[in-house]
């Protein structure tokens, strides 16, 4: 689990943690069209599916950490993002079901790992 734990925390958690960061903070875009699959709220699922990739991730990079840290980490994240949405004023808000999407995401990429962990120990 350390090689694995060292790849996702050196490489792998930065460069999605990078690209996360910039998707979150670049301007938004006005007046674009809608396409067929978007609906209302869909970026709340979406919010939640990259959290639950970043929670994972960041798991397994610090897989010894504890589990209130993680949980501070991520919500300061979630809150970073949000806020700084609102200030940038480039076409973005703050929302607060957005955070409330980030950190159910995180959550449940939390458990996920949890769940994978025990899976691949009984398989021993």
């Amino acid at each position: 689990m350390d090689k694995i734990s060292r790849l996702f925390r050196y490489k792998i958690l930065p460069i999605y943690w990078a690209f996360l960061t910039y998707m979150l903070l670049r301007p938004g875009e006005v007046n674009r069209e809608k396409h067929w699959f978007e609906f209302h709220n869909l970026d709340k699922i979406v919010h939640f599916l990259i959290f639950v990739v970043l929670g994972f991730c960041y798991r397994v990079a610090f897989f010894k950490q504890k589990k209130w840290l993680f949980v501070v980490v991520m919500f300061v994240y979630g809150l970073f993002t949000e806020v700084a949405q609102g200030l940038m004023n480039m076409g973005r808000t703050m929302d607060f079901y957005d955070l409330f999407a980030d950190m159910l995401g995180a959550v449940f990429g939390y458990f996920l790992f949890e769940g994978t962990l025990s899976y691949i120990e009984k398989r021993k």
